[in-house]
This record gives C-alpha cells, structure tokens and sequence, in this order.
C-alpha cells in the first residue's frame, strides 16, 4: 500500500516518540552492564525497544515502497520525511 507523504510524517513520528521511550528508559534505570535492572524493567524495556524497532522497520519500508511508487530516490524521501516529521516550520 503506498502511503502518502503526510503518512509517512506522521509514521515518522512514532518512530522517534518510541526512540525518545527507549532512550528514556535507559536513562532512568542505568546502563545494563552497571546496574542490575529488575525483571519488571528488563521487560519494560525489551517491550519499548521492539516497539521502535517494528515502528522504525515499517517507516522505512513505507519510505521504499512511496519513492519506488513515484520514481525517487529512497534517500530523497527519507530526508524530506524526518526532516518534516522533526522540524516541521
């Protein structure tokens, strides 16, 4: 299904709104190797690093699929992408 670019944004969005989970996590607990995280937090985490992951997999593979779609270069798209979904003025 090819998506828009203002799908794609918003896909985009996620994907960092779900990185800044994952880097918040890991500031609030410490690093793994210096402090024993909990089995509660292990999995906490494990569950917000698979959530970026499956997010970030499927903006870009959006992002290929739009640039295919309409002739551009993937790179092209990806950084009209991020660059509209972090700084949008």
């Amino acid at each position: 299904m090819a998506h828009t670019l203002d799908e794609l944004v918003e896909m985009q969005r996620a994907a960092d709104q779900a990185h800044a989970q994952v880097a918040q996590l890991r500031d609030q607990y410490g690093p793994p190797t210096t402090t024993r995280w909990s089995e509660q937090q292990t999995e906490t985490y494990e569950t917000a690093w698979r959530a970026w992951r499956d997010l970030a997999r499927d903006v870009q593979a959006a992002v290929a699929e739009h640039a295919k779609a309409e002739g551009q270069l993937r790179f092209d798209v990806e950084v009209a992408v991020k660059k509209q979904a972090r700084h949008p003025d």
